[in-house]
């Protein structure tokens, strides 16, 4: 009888289980040795692809900065429009896999889909008439906003128990432990309502650019 085929490892297949792996469990918890193991294979056979595991930390940030939507800056949207869309497509990327945040904080480096995402907003923002200058600080003003809030929750910073905030030490979180029950709410709310802020405030700042000459 013929031996049954096992899948043949791929870069794919390596990156989706790490992937799998972080956002179960953590950064921590991923090792090469680890990884052979959840894909059934010998940990050398990894290094045919990766030559670390830090290669394979960076191969799953890129994925997830390849799941940000980029047609915003490609279908005739203002740029604040555009700016807003891909912001909230941003955060819902890595919403969904908030334990890779770390690793996609430290900037894109040479991941291809994280340097895409740059030149997008980078492009779209000179070709608004921003400044190259103006337009690299919106780039890393929306870069910090965005990671920033994925790497935490707000409401869940507060614990379900109101005997911990007693309103002769605390008297305006009466409430605070009510917020953990809304977490979405909550954390997506303010996310908007700073967003909003961010692009009005820039919008100021756009009405006083000098216009180009003629």
């Amino acid at each position: 009888m013929a031996r049954p085929r096992k899948p043949l490892l791929s870069r794919d297949r390596i990156i989706e289980a790490a992937g799998s792996l972080v956002d179960a469990e953590g950064l921590e918890a991923l090792s090469t040795r680890r990884l052979a193991a959840e894909l059934g294979v010998s940990g050398p056979s990894l290094y045919n692809h990766f030559r670390n595991k830090e290669e394979i930390l960076e191969a799953v940030a890129d994925e997830v900065s390849g799941q940000v939507d980029l047609s915003m800056f490609e279908d005739g949207r203002g740029w604040r429009t555009a700016l807003h869309d891909w912001a909230v497509s941003y955060r819902r990327a890595l919403a969904a896999h908030p334990n890779i945040v770390p690793v996609l904080a430290r900037g894109p480096g040479r991941r291809p889909a994280g340097l895409r995402l740059a030149d997008a907003v980078f492009g779209a923002m000179t070709e608004a008439g921003w400044p190259p200058a103006q337009a690299t600080h919106i780039g890393a003003l929306m870069r910090y906003f965005v990671t920033g809030s994925a790497l935490g929750s707000f409401a869940r910073g507060f614990v379900d128990d109101a005997r911990a905030y007693d309103p002769a030490d605390y008297p305006h979180l009466g409430r605070a432990h009510l917020l953990a029950d809304h977490q979405q709410q909550v954390d997506e709310g303010a996310f908007e309502t700073g967003l909003r802020a961010l692009i009005d405030g820039l919008s100021v700042q756009y009405a006083q650019l000098a216009p180009p000459p003629d």
